[in-house]
């Protein structure tokens, strides 16, 4: 696997076909070529074949890929057996959405606590998880070695629970608040803008 030249872009085009491929037949040595996953996801052949060669190499002429062992390097790339631990500040709705989402330990995450300033609220759901005051955050991620954080409160407490983050020992931060964070060197942080994508929907139903 050449996992050192893989691009962020590529790598958030992976879990697309992983989920892609666990919904085929798993037949014993069935194989599954770039085109049709190119076709199976709407996307650009020439790019389904450059995101495979990254972490895969090249398929098989005529042949492409047995599904199950691209479905296991997949996994492997994506963390699948390595699962890392995430906590989230903001039990509002959204945050308790993402708290209720099974689908991330798919992905190697899994979110084990949940934080909020507000000690009154109390978790709902199936995946239940006991909503712990804001104050216990760096004890926590000290004590559960917490790389990883997800934000999800209002735009003016965003950068304030940031700092927390990073004063916790988180390295890590997914933030769905409306507006950009700053962090500090050796801090990996990935904005999620909800409104924008939509805006950029709307945008498009009237090209």
């Amino acid at each position: 696997m050449n996992g050192s030249s893989v691009s962020k872009a590529t790598l958030g085009r992976l879990p697309l076909y992983l989920q892609y491929l666990r919904r085929l037949p798993q037949l014993e040595d069935s194989t599954v070529s770039a085109t049709s996953i190119a076709k199976g996801l709407s996307l650009g052949e020439v790019q389904v074949r450059k995101d495979l060669a990254s972490v895969s190499g090249s398929g098989k002429p005529r042949v492409g890929y047995v599904t199950s062992e691209l479905i296991r390097v997949l996994e492997d790339r994506l963390g699948h057996e390595n699962i890392t631990s995430a906590v989230l500040v903001g039990a509002g709705k959204l945050g308790c959405a993402l708290l209720d989402y099974d689908g991330f330990e798919e992905y190697g995450v899994k979110i084990v606590a949940a934080f909020d300033c507000n000690e009154q609220i109390f978790p709902t759901g199936k995946n239940v998880k006991e909503i712990l005051p804001i104050k216990s955050l760096p004890a926590y991620c000290e004590e559960h070695d917490v790389k990883l954080g997800i934000i999800t409160v209002s735009q003016s407490a965003a950068q304030q629970v940031c700092n927390q983050m990073v004063s916790s020992g988180i390295t890590a931060i997914w933030n769905f608040a409306p507006c950009c964070l700053k962090v500090p060197d050796g801090v990996l942080l990935k904005q999620e803008n909800l409104a924008l994508s939509l805006a950029y929907l709307n945008n498009q139903l009237y090209k």
